[in-house]
């Protein structure tokens, strides 16, 4: 996959991201990619693409979350995509790293949402933006998982209690897309 094939998968997207907020992030997507030749790389220090697993399980009523070790925050698993521009590769690699789990399975190739988000500097890493684009993965919460070393914990959360531990729109928003009547299988 090349980066002309990640364009046209967010291109895709925009007939189905969620209006207003998520339709505006991912308009600047599109000169952010055009101005970085190098924005699947993390050395990329204006930011970079990052992509993400929004892990349900079969019923679509609960998701596996991690309390973020750096980011001290309740989110879905992902995060580099270290050059590569096979984005939903790179999601499930990271859903895989970071929870041990093994029986997943990729609900559609398609993009299921967007975020952009600053992250904050550490160290000699500046202050950047990631570009994160999100895919819905299907996994079983009988099979155990392994808490990485960038998590502090992983749980298995009811979609209706996601708000609780992160309040944050841009989980709400995925948590309306699993629950409404959009389908992406």
């Amino acid at each position: 996959m090349t980066i002309t094939d990640t364009i046209a998968l967010l291109r895709r997207h925009e007939g189905r991201a969620e209006a207003g907020h998520e339709a505006a992030m991912l308009a600047e997507y599109f000169p952010f990619i055009a101005a970085h030749a190098d924005c699947v790389w993390r050395t990329c220090l204006d930011g970079h693409l990052t992509a993400s697993a929004w892990i349900v399980d079969a019923a679509h009523e609960r998701t596996l979350l991690t309390h973020h070790r750096k980011l001290d925050r309740w989110l879905q698993l992902g995060g580099h995509v270290d050059g590569k521009a096979d984005l939903a590769a790179a999601a499930m690699r990271e859903a895989q790293e970071e929870s041990g789990l093994t029986r997943l399975r990729l609900v559609s190739p398609e993009v299921f949402d967007v975020d952009r988000h600053r992250i904050p500097a550490r160290g000699a890493e500046p202050e950047h933006w990631h570009f994160d684009v999100r895919f819905l993965i299907e996994a079983d919460p009988s099979e155990p998982f392994q808490i990485s070393s960038e998590s502090k914990d992983l749980a298995w959360v009811r979609l209706d209690e996601v708000a609780r531990l992160n309040p944050d729109e841009s989980l709400r928003r995925m948590v309306r897309k699993v629950l409404g009547p959009q389908s992406f299988s």
